[in-house]
């Protein structure tokens, strides 16, 4: 039975799940899953967090993909599926720094560094380093979202509970700052 499933695309899959066929939803999670929970990871340290979106974002497939089916005949089922995931994770990050009052970048101090932050700290030269710590604290955390952690100036908005236009004048700022250090 389930080869029947296999020729299936992903956007047939999901008009299946809307009309309530589980073994359409497995299919569709097992086939979206692994490449959902990498993108995830690319945005997102915590793996707890990470499985809790992807725990949300599969919930809200199933409750509303008669909506999606109806709604958009042609458009991508896998990139329906990203924006879900895409807004559960915004809002994890929400929750999380409305619930901890700090700032949810500080939480990735507590994960073990990534492999890119490695790599830059055996290659930071002592001058550029020493440009760094002239930022003031407001100014680094920004530039680190943004740069080390590849968060967009949305996602750092959030993250940090300020204004968009707030983020972008502090990267602003900061490299500007950088610039002039090391010149």
């Amino acid at each position: 039975m389930r080869r029947s499933l296999d020729g299936l695309d992903e956007g047939e899959l999901l008009r299946r799940v809307a009309r309530g066929d589980r073994r359409a939803f497995d299919e569709l999670y097992r086939r979206t899953a692994p490449w959902l929970t990498v993108r995830l990871r690319r945005r997102c340290a915590d793996q707890d967090v990470v499985a809790e979106v992807l725990q949300d974002t599969y919930l809200a497939v199933w409750r509303s993909a008669a909506s999606q089916a109806s709604a958009s005949a042609g458009g991508s089922a896998v990139g329906w599926l990203w924006t879900i995931a895409a807004h559960r994770l915004v809002d994890a990050f929400r929750r999380r720094a409305r619930q901890e009052r700090i700032p949810a970048v500080r939480t990735f101090e507590t994960v073990a560094p990534a492999a890119e932050e490695q790599a830059l700290a055996g290659r930071i030269d002592g001058e550029l380093e020493r440009a760094l710590l002239t930022l003031s604290p407001e100014l680094r955390q920004v530039l680190r979202a943004m740069v080390l952690d590849g968060l967009t100036a949305r996602e750092t908005a959030l993250l940090l509970g300020m204004p968009e236009g707030t983020v972008k004048t502090r990267a602003r700022r900061a490299r500007i700052a950088l610039r002039e250090a090391l010149s």
